[in-house]
């Protein structure tokens, strides 16, 4: 084969603040989940502000002792998010996990790699997003068993914050939980936040599909709607010390 004719070497360069000039988001994925990476994304489209993800290998079956399996894998997929640079916020991808585990040990899995990390769960968010609305009584909708659902209602009653109206579609698979029609998540939210004695609904799962959907949803019923991948999106970016207003995403998304 014959040399280029042309070889240029040692070309100069410049180095920018790359595409996370502003914030780097990491997000733990679970590997059933077919639902977060595709709604952070309609979300994440600030300039400079970049997300990075990892994914966990986990069970589609949703139970408690499924739920705990997860814990000692966190460490690990934390460690593939962006090694050598460490993100801003380490965001862990599911509601019922965190619960189930317990916030502090997800944190402190995530911390074992990275000490310095400002972390957040799904239901950690929700939390945070709850007190920013004002909410003191909030309608609960999951894709759960019942045994999940009662330990939710208590981890969120524990707040301070009244769980008066439950929903629940009682399905324990999330790959199926993924493929819930929207409009029947939109028909249960529009039902239970109808309720006169709630002052929001949340949407617990990461796998349930309702971000795109939020905005319209709020303004027929008059009330806050927030879901798990919309409340830590928001949670993630506040933690990275992005304020940003984005219209077309709901209350939250103004505060």
């Amino acid at each position: 084969m014959n040399p280029p004719r042309i070889n240029r070497q040692h070309l100069p360069y410049s180095l920018d603040a790359g595409l996370s000039a502003r914030a780097a988001i990491g997000l733990i994925v679970l590997a059933t989940d077919n639902t977060i990476e595709h709604e952070w994304r309609q979300i994440f489209r600030l300039p400079g502000v970049a997300l990075y993800q990892s994914r966990l290998m986990n069970s589609a079956e949703i139970v408690p002792e499924t739920l705990r399996e997860m814990e000692r894998d966190i460490g690990p997929a934390t460690d593939l998010i962006r090694p050598g640079r460490s993100p801003d916020v380490i965001a862990f991808g599911c509601t019922s996990g965190a619960m189930v585990i317990g916030e502090e040990a997800v944190f402190a899995r995530i911390r074992s790699v990275l000490p310095d990390a400002r972390c957040t769960t799904p239901i950690t968010a929700a939390r945070h997003a709850l007190e920013a609305l004002g909410v003191r009584r909030v309608a609960l909708l999951t894709p759960y068993v019942d045994e999940i659902n009662q330990w939710m209602r208590r981890y969120i009653s524990a707040w301070g914050v009244e769980v008066p109206v439950m929903g629940s579609f009682n399905n324990e698979n999330d790959q199926e939980v993924a493929r819930f029609d929207a409009n029947c998540v939109e028909a249960a939210i529009m039902a239970l936040g109808a309720e006169p004695d709630v002052d929001a609904v949340f949407v617990s799962c990461t796998s349930v599909r309702v971000v795109d959907r939020v905005d319209a949803l709020e303004q027929r019923l008059g009330k806050p709607v927030i879901s798990s991948n919309h409340a830590m999106a928001w949670h993630a970016l506040r933690l990275a010390g992005i304020d940003d207003k984005l219209p077309g995403f709901g209350r939250l998304f103004l505060l």
